[in-house]
């Protein structure tokens, strides 16, 4: 729409006469006003054109009174371009006639002969809706598509612990060898176990989750191996299970460690012999699975044998990948901060705003308990509050797990009479390293900081 005028009106009527009064009545409010009395041209323009409204014939053969012949190029027209807006002419206008409209798909209709000024208000109206349509898929798309983005994070880092994951992934994907991924909650598991699928020879098939965590307990062996009608009481109908769904592919099973221990033998014997029996079934269904499976339990609780299975983690851990707690990467933080206030900046059509390196050291030297999941809710957070130019530490959500610095200028100062803050925390550093003989770790533990923070602060310093 420019200069208040709508783009392209599309007339269809088998009238010349119509066609002329049309074009007339709409030159003032669309800057194209094109014409035809010929419905198969008509459907061609919308399909090249794609109008802002189209007004539409009700009956095109001589004496028709009926609507037949209008509304099946109304059908036409809407299932070539479900967001059309269709108003129809008709010197016979009834109530009944409007609601079959209605129904099919058009946004209004005019009588012959019209008002000039009911035509052109009907028509806006309905350029106004053809508009509005417009804007609202276009929205959808880009959310659908920064949602996407948002939730396919890439499997981001370059700190020595992710290159050796990443090394791991590059190796292990395109064998055939099953997989067990250790590692926090929101440490990005499920992220490894698709990079690790798309990296595979199976990436065309499916990869099929099931989060142990989520299904309960009496849910599972149907779950996993399907089951067929009448097997139990619920069972009104086959279910395929996510063993046999997943063949061809990769079957990611999530929180592994939850598996009930009774149904780990059927697991391990539908892997070892690569066939699965659904529940309440005779016979076996062969499957080709690859399974990656994953866990936030202590690897020293899955070697317990009364938790889980030693013959069944031997299966399923021919390579193991250890992901590590962001806390133990943190010179990744600034470039998962930037991806994420990204995604979220253009979800949210939220302006660009500078990362200050001093907040970048203060969000470095948080805990993030909830790992690079909390990181990513917390770049959300800060995007849809933060105002002026720049982000500041209260847009995020940093009160709880907080590793606040412990400095003691006035420790110093009582003993030397300086109080100025960068001279005091120097001397302090310089005497945490002494006291420990310079081992780094023992020094940061005393000071409160992480290796990372007081090696930072050590070149600050010059020490």
């Amino acid at each position: 729409m420019a200069n208040g005028r709508f783009d392209l009106a599309v007339v269809i009527d088998d009238d010349q006469d119509i066609l002329l009064a049309a074009r007339l009545a709409l030159r003032d409010h669309f800057t194209e006003v094109l014409t035809t009395p010929v419905p198969e041209e008509g459907l061609r323009l919308i399909a090249q054109r794609s109008p802002d409204v189209v007004l539409l014939d009700a009956n095109f053969a001589r004496g028709a009174t009926d609507g037949s012949e209008g509304f099946l190029w109304l059908d036409r027209i809407v299932k070539a371009d479900p967001d059309a807006v269709v108003v129809l002419i008709t010197a016979h206008a009834g109530v009944q006639m409007a609601v079959e409209a209605m129904k099919r798909g058009a946004t209004d209709f005019v009588s012959k002969p019209w008002l000039n000024e009911r035509l052109v208000a009907t028509v806006s109206t309905a350029a106004r809706l053809r508009r509005s349509r417009r804007a609202t898929g276009v929205e959808r798309a880009k959310v659908a598509t920064l949602s996407a983005a948002a939730t396919a994070t890439p499997l981001l880092g370059t700190s020595p612990a992710m290159r050796h994951v990443h090394s791991l992934i590059e190796r292990a994907a395109p064998t055939e060898a099953n997989v067990l991924i250790l590692g926090e909650n929101g440490t990005g598991k499920e992220l490894v176990a698709r990079e690790i699928h798309n990296r595979s020879r199976r990436a065309s098939a499916a990869m099929v989750s099931v989060d142990m965590g989520a299904v309960t307990e009496n849910l599972i062996d149907s779950e996993l191996f399907g089951h067929v009608k009448g097997a139990f009481t619920d069972a009104r109908a086959d279910r395929v299970g996510r063993l046999q769904a997943a063949d061809g592919g990769t079957l990611f099973l999530d929180e592994i460690g939850n598996l009930p221990l009774h149904l780990q033998p059927k697991l391990l014997t539908a892997l070892e012999q690569r066939q699965v029996t659904p529940v309440g079934a005779n016979r076996p269904v062969p499957i080709d699975v690859r399974v990656v499976s994953a866990t936030n339990v202590a690897p020293d609780r899955l070697t317990d044998e009364r938790a889980f299975r030693a013959d069944l983690l031997f299966r399923l851990n021919t390579v193991e990948i250890h992901l590590p707690p962001l806390r133990d990467r943190r010179e990744d933080i600034p470039l998962l901060l930037a991806h994420f206030i990204d995604i979220y900046r253009r979800r949210y059509d939220a302006p660009e705003r500078e990362l200050p390196s001093d907040l970048i050291v203060a969000l470095q030297e948080h805990a993030w308990p909830g790992n690079v999941r909390a990181l990513r809710h917390a770049a959300e957070r800060a995007v849809i509050l933060a105002q002026g130019d720049a982000y500041e530490l209260a847009d995020f959500p940093l009160a709880r797990g907080a590793t606040p610095v412990r400095i003691a200028p006035e420790t110093i100062s009582a003993e030397t009479g300086d109080f100025n803050l960068e001279r005091a925390e120097r001397q302090m550093i310089e005497r945490a390293l002494k006291k420990h003989a310079y081992n780094i770790s023992a020094a940061a533990t005393d000071l409160g900081l992480t290796r990372g923070s007081l090696y930072r602060r050590m070149e600050k310093h010059g020490l």
